[in-house]
């Protein structure tokens, strides 16, 4: 057996306790995974830069602290990705969701994600697909294409973090960078088979500019795609934290390794099968359902929920639809002023669902504002009031099954489930009603159906993101998932 097949599904936290005791090389590791992305990635489509010359430098720095004795960080020598979204590493290409625009845009300073997961010693070995500006549940766009997904090639991976998700399922690298401003962590973690973490708001620094205050219509947050829980609180103990750049950032000190140690015996748990207004597709139902079920078995109480919502899954899908936009009509603005009319000059560059979405918000008036936070402010109170009673609220984490890839740049999800008509944007995603509200929230393997992964959706308290993260632990411990990646691993090339 090779390095990179020996490596390619080892935990980050392995990885980096091996490294650490001089059991593997960073540069070897590093090595291993750039074998592996060659080799394999051709026929998934999850990176679109790779940056493998940087990684390659930085792992023999890397291997230099490791061995004249100095302090390491504690993903050290860890391999890792990053999205190619919002999100900018210096140096390295940025085409926000495969902008055809962009495919020579070069960035020149850090966002989050790369700068402080750098600090705590990981190494960037590149960028992953994403569709334009974020803007659906599915990843594909006009430059790269679709990111298949490593369960079915005919399938799509998720969005909008679906190359992240497909390059971690895949055994590509142990830990990457998800973000998340409608669910763009956990769609791809539950069709790709993985655990996404999204924190409470503010824990994780969104550091925007020329706006930093862009974030919160719906709350975006980033977040981290692994194979395991505790890769994930590693992940989360690297990348939240204070920053002064961002006005909502929280200045506390979590535990996220502790939480991993604690029960949920006696824990009152609602579940929601439907959140009132989803048509579920019988195979997620099934599945979700049996999964909720573990946590009976640890000792908690699992009763099932009405939230009291009474408006129509597609009012409220719309409703995202005009919350998120307006990020996307920032950056173009932004563009416009800095000479570059993306619009006028490169409207082929954007499916036709954003450039409608585009001109309808663009006609937005202060009322539709306002209209649109009362809407939002209904979610946020019927989530709420099931949390005041219940520490824990479990839903699917998606209503649909992964959906085929199309050839045209422009897969969308499905446009019906169960007969009832769903926006085939983002209509099918049992998670943005989380963006609405900014509470914590997972998506965990729930199980397979019919050999894809189903993801279970677990929602915590405001500001409770360790009961999220115990809770996890628990349903890992008791029903673990490892094996399915040996689907991936057996996959056709």
């Amino acid at each position: 057996m090779s390095l990179s097949e020996e490596l390619a599904y080892m935990s980050a936290a392995e990885l980096a306790s091996r490294i650490r005791r001089r059991e593997l090389s960073p540069v070897d590791v590093v090595e291993a995974c750039i074998e592996r992305i060659e080799q394999r990635d051709k026929s998934l489509n999850a990176f679109v830069y790779r940056g493998f010359d940087d990684a390659r430098k930085n792992a023999k720095e890397a291997e230099r602290a490791l061995m004249s004795g100095e302090e390491l960080g504690i993903l050290h020598g860890v391999p890792t990705a990053m999205k190619d979204l919002f999100d900018f590493r210096p140096g390295w290409v940025a085409t926000f969701g495969g902008v055809k625009a962009f495919q020579d845009n070069v960035s020149d300073f850090y966002s989050n994600y790369p700068e402080r997961i750098e600090k705590a010693g990981a190494v960037l070995l590149g960028k992953t697909n994403s569709p334009v500006m974020g803007f659906r549940g599915t990843c594909d766009n006009y430059l790269f294409g679709p990111t298949r997904n490593p369960f079915d090639l005919s399938r799509n991976s998720g969005g909008s973090s679906g190359g992240s998700a497909a390059a971690v399922a895949d055994g590509m690298v142990p830990i990457a960078q998800g973000s998340d401003g409608g669910g763009s962590v956990r769609i791809p973690a539950a069709w790709c088979g993985l655990y996404g973490f999204k924190a409470s708001f503010g824990r994780a620094p969104m550091v925007l500019r020329p706006n930093a205050f862009g974030g919160t219509a719906p709350f975006v947050f980033e977040g981290t795609l692994t194979r395991t829980v505790e890769d994930a609180a590693l992940g989360l103990t690297a990348i939240t934290g204070y920053n002064s750049r961002d006005p909502y950032s929280l200045d506390q000190a979590i535990d996220y390794m502790g939480a991993l140690r604690g029960s949920v015996k006696g824990w009152k748990i609602a579940y929601s099968p439907d959140l009132d207004v989803y048509p579920v597709d019988k195979r997620v139902a099934e599945t979700v359902a049996n999964a909720v079920k573990v946590f009976e078995a640890a000792g908690a109480h699992v009763e099932e929920v009405k939230l009291g919502l009474t408006r129509d899954q597609r009012e409220l899908s719309d409703l995202w639809c005009r919350m998120i936009m307006p990020l996307s009509i920032e950056t173009f603005e932004t563009f416009k002023q800095q000479g570059l009319d993306l619009l006028a000059d490169h409207r082929e560059d954007f499916p036709p669902q954003f450039l409608e979405w585009f001109e309808k918000c663009s006609r937005m008036t202060v009322h539709d504002l306002i209209r649109d936070q009362q809407i939002r402010t209904e979610v946020y109170d019927a989530v709420q009031n099931v949390l005041d009673d219940y520490q824990l609220l479990i839903t699917p984490t998606l209503a649909a099954m992964p959906v085929e890839n199309t050839d045209d740049g422009n897969t969308t999800g499905p446009t019906q489930i169960n007969g009832v008509e769903v926006d085939p944007l983002i209509g099918w995603c049992m998670t943005y009603f989380i963006n609405y509200t900014g509470h914590p929230a997972a998506s965990i393997p729930a199980g397979l159906a019919d050999g894809l992964p189903v993801g279970m959706q677990i929602i915590g308290r405001r500001y409770a993101d360790t009961d999220v993260l115990t809770a996890s632990s628990v349903f890992e411990r008791i029903n673990p998932w490892q094996d399915i990646y040996k689907l991936c691993a057996a996959r056709p090339l």
